[in-house]
């Protein structure tokens, strides 16, 4: 008999970049649908699933302010670019037979619907992925802090964050090979090394709401799906390790 998976209701967190697969910028179509084939595995599990995706492919708000642009406008511009990625995402979904849903915390009814809290779970209750778009509709916040939320609003039962290592390093491991991988790791030694996976905003966040943070390899196929049942490598941030 089959491990049953490890939660139920999960958010998945993708950074634009990961999207880009080989490329300078942009997307990625064989990127998109080998993320979408990992969604449909976890879904086959009978787990929930919800998506938050960065825009850091196409125009990131705080590499706008830092050329001079007012950062609030910079920001805005970087949450429609989520919408864009969502949209990608969407279209990649649908082809593997998921039925999605986009919310986006700016309304643009003609493209997706407005983030509603409730009606999102309703869709996620009937087996729907939804993606949440354009952060949390604020200038300041980043799509991690974004994600933190959203999984805090859905109940979700953990916040996974697919990135382009297999969990958590003291260093970049591609920078530094011999750095050292965190199995478990406590919020409060997020915060304090200064380990750059998340900005302090979304671990503070995922902390008061007890939501534990896993990260992996996004690029490695089926890792997510290899997450669930407690499988692969990864890094589990939680109050206490056990």
């Amino acid at each position: 008999m089959s491990q049953p998976p490890a939660y139920k209701r999960v958010l998945l967190k993708v950074s634009g970049e990961a999207l880009m697969g080989g490329r300078e910028y942009g997307l990625d179509n064989a990127t998109c649908r080998r993320i979408a084939e990992d969604v449909r595995g976890v879904i086959d599990l009978g787990v929930q699933v919800c998506m938050v995706i960065g825009g850091g492919n196409i125009f990131r708000g705080i590499a706008g302010a830092a050329s001079g642009m007012d950062r609030a406008q910079a920001d805005s511009m970087g949450m429609l670019a989520t919408v864009m990625n969502a949209l990608a995402m969407q279209s990649a979904l649908e082809k593997q037979g998921i039925s999605t849903r986009v919310q986006s915390a700016i309304p643009m009814s003609s493209v997706c619907e407005p983030f509603i809290r409730r009606r999102a779970e309703r869709h996620m209750e009937k087996g729907r992925v939804v993606i949440f778009a354009a952060g949390t509709g604020n200038p300041f916040f980043t799509t991690d802090t974004a994600a933190a939320l959203r999984a805090a609003e859905m109940g979700c039962d953990a916040l996974l964050k697919g990135t382009q290592v297999d969990g958590v390093y003291a260093a970049d491991p591609r920078k530094n090979p011999d750095a050292e991988r965190y199995v478990t790791l406590t919020y409060l030694d997020m915060l304090s090394r200064d380990l750059a996976v998340m900005d302090a905003a979304a671990i503070s966040l995922a902390r008061e709401n007890h939501l534990p943070i896993i990260v992996f390899n996004i690029h490695e196929p089926g890792a997510f799906t290899a997450v669930m049942k407690g499988e692969g490598k990864f890094t589990t941030v939680i109050e206490q390790p056990h």
